[in-house]
This record gives C-alpha cells, sequence and structure tokens, in this order.
C-alpha cells in the first residue's frame, strides 16, 4: 500500500512559477516510475512529466523547456518545477507512481491532486 501526498499548489500569474511536491510512503519498489499528470474538467488526465528511479525524465511537448521534474534527497519524494507559467497549464495536478517488480509486474497509485490555476 502506498499513499501519494501533494502540495505546492496555486493561483499565480501568467509568466509566473510553482513547485509542486509529491511525497510516497508505504511500499515503494527499488525500481518505479514517479511522474506528475494534470486534468482539466471534461477532459481527460494527461502527462505532465514523469521520472524513473534510474533518474530518466519524460514531458509533454507542452511543458518541455518549462517545467523539469526532479527527485528529493529521498527517492521517494518528487518534484515538478513549473516556469514560465500559461493559463492552459492550470488544472488539477496529481502525483503518479508506478510500482515495478521483477518479470515486469506492476502497481500504480495515484495522489489526491493539487489545483494549480493560471491566470492571464
Amino acid at each position: 500500500q502506498v499513499q501519494l501526498v501533494e502540495a505546492g499548489g496555486g493561483l499565480v500569474q501568467a509568466g509566473g512559477s510553482l513547485r509542486l511536491s509529491c511525497a510516497a510512503s508505504g511500499s515503494i519498489s527499488r525500481s518505479n516510475v514517479m511522474g506528475w499528470y494534470r486534468q482539466v474538467p471534461g477532459n481527460q488526465r494527461e502527462l505532465v512529466a514523469t521520472i524513473t528511479s534510474a533518474g530518466s525524465t519524460n514531458y509533454a511537448d507542452s511543458v518541455k523547456g518549462r517545467f523539469t521534474i526532479s527527485r528529493g534527497n529521498a527517492k521517494n519524494t518528487v518534484y515538478l518545477q513549473m516556469n514560465s507559467l500559461k493559463p492552459e497549464d492550470t488544472g488539477a495536478y496529481y502525483c503518479h507512481l508506478g510500482n515495478i517488480y521483477a518479470l515486469g509486474q506492476k502497481s500504480d497509485y495515484w495522489g489526491q491532486g493539487t489545483q494549480v490555476t493560471v491566470s492571464s
């Protein structure tokens, strides 16, 4: 069992910055992927950025060059630095953990979400 707790959302003006954090607790596999997804009402939840336990990152095209995902000193903590925010970045941001086990078995966990609102 895993719990993910997000923090750092808020209201910012376009061009501003926010830093989201996600703290995972519980049974976390040594091999895992953590990431951020966002969702706007009426839309499907979409990938923003992911980072593997090996440090490989992946970003949505819409955030490349503006957002940076990273792991904290505690490997079960992940951050999303969001710069040059745009109104279209507005949404509920959800932290995700995918445990990866031997033989390719996986398990997925989601946080409650933190709201990011970017005013124009």
